[in-house]
Formats: C-alpha cells, structure tokens, sequence
C-alpha cells in the first residue's frame, strides 16, 4: 500500500511537468541539429563531408570497383526512407529503382553534379551546406581541399608536368586540368575506339591518365608503351572525413611518383 501511494505521488509531481511541454533549451538544442541525411555512394557522401557534415552513411559499398552499379536492397530503401535528405548524383543504377520506390519529396531528394574540379566542389558543397546550415564549418573544409590540389599543381609545375602531352580518361579531366596538365586528348568511359588507337599509335603522348573504376586504357598502352600510366580514383575508399581530399592527395601521388 505504501509503495501504491509513493507511486501516485510521484505522478502527481510528473504530470505537470509534461503539461508545460518540451522545455525551451531542449527544444532548441534538438532544432539545431543537422537533420539526417543519407547518401548513394561513397563519392556523394564525400561531397557532404566537404559541406560540413559528419559520418555521412552511404547505400553502394566503397570497395566496389564500381560503385554506381550497385543493385539496392529492400533494406536500402527503407533507410533512404528513414532519412531527411538523400544525396545523389543521378547515373547511379539504384535510381531506377528509386524513382518508383521511396516516398520522398523532391526537395528531399538532393541531387548534385559530382566531379572534383575545385570551382564544382566549391558549388556542390555550398548547396549542401545551404541546405544543412553548416556553411561555416564547410568554408574551413573546402579551403583544406582547395590547398592540397594548388600545392599539388604547384609539384607538378616544378616537375615540369604541366609540359608533358597527355591522354587523359573523360571521368579524370577535372582534377588534371585543375593541376595544369595539358590535354590533348580524352576517351572513355566507353571502350577505346579504333580511332582512338590510332591517335594514341602517332606517339608523342607522354602520360596516359586511366580510372581505377573503369579501366580501359590497356589497348592504348599496347601501341604506346613508352607512355607513363597512371591511374586514379572518384570513389574515396571510406567514408571518414577527408576522404574526398585524402583520396585526391593519393591521386597526386601517383603522378609524381
């Protein structure tokens, strides 16, 4: 009996506590902070790490070879569901599913134009940013990324890189130009063409630039060999912070190397 009493006056105590509502701190402290956001593939969710956000979870595993062609579970969707925002770049093949699936509002569905050319970073992480309200913090993170590709063309220069001609893969070009290299020519993402073959035959291309996702550059090499290769990656291995700078600083790597 006394533990009946002790219990209803501990809810006499409660009940007007709940009727006054959420207290104004708490209210406030939940509001600010950033709202879920979920993205397709390791790349995507690099483009929000550079927007200022933190442990973005992506659908398409990174160590896929390539991730785009990631066929989405019943299990994905639901989280893609779960979440305030989903981050995509368009091409992924889970989208076709989606377009069908998710219950999502087109202003939920954040759409942006993936290559790592400082200018498009700088605009797709600001439009994260807008959205999430973590301009500041994506300022700091873009300028980092901005520094290691400038000290990476600056290496170059002094190698004297930027005076090599080169063939560079269509999904590459971005970070090339932005490091001063010279194009003088581009395939892919399709397969080498006989025309392209024959180009590359004529000589003179020093370096050959290839994608680690869509590798296609072995023809050009057999009629080439004197050419250097190097090889690099969109999709960051991971996604922990910096990966889209962590990855491109091991891109610039290997062409000096």
């Amino acid at each position: 009996m006394k533990r009946l009493i002790s219990l209803l006056v501990l809810l006499s105590l409660l009940v007007p506590l709940f009727a006054q509502g959420v207290p104004e701190d708490v209210a406030a402290s939940a509001a600010s902070r950033p709202a879920a956001i979920i993205a397709s593939t390791s790349w995507t969710a690099a483009f929000a790490d550079l927007a200022g956000l933190d442990d973005v979870p992506f659908i398409a595993p990174a160590n896929l070879s390539h991730p785009p062609e990631y066929e989405i579970t019943v299990s994905d969707v639901v989280k893609i569901d779960g979440a305030d925002y989903f981050l995509y770049a368009g091409y992924e093949r889970m989208m076709q599913t989606l377009s069908t699936s998710i219950k999502k509002d087109a202003q939920e569905m954040v759409k942006i134009n993936t290559n790592n050319s400082i200018t498009n970073v700088k605009e797709q992480a600001a439009a994260i940013a807008a959205i999430m309200g973590t301009e500041e913090e994506s300022r700091r993170r873009v300028q980092s990324y901005e520094q290691v590709v400038l000290e990476g063309k600056r290496k170059a220069e002094e190698k004297n890189l930027n005076t090599l001609k080169v063939y560079c893969h269509a999904m590459q070009i971005y970070l090339a130009q932005d490091l001063g290299l010279q194009i003088a020519g581009t395939f892919g993402p399709a397969p080498v063409s006989a025309a392209q073959i024959a180009e590359v035959a004529k000589g003179g291309y020093d370096l050959i630039i290839d994608n680690i996702h869509n590798p296609i550059a072995s023809p050009l090499l057999e009629v080439s060999p004197a050419s250097k290769l190097v090889v690099w990656r969109n999709f960051p291995a991971d996604g922990e912070q910096k990966s889209l700078e962590r990855m491109v600083q091991a891109n610039i790597e290997e062409l000096l190397r």
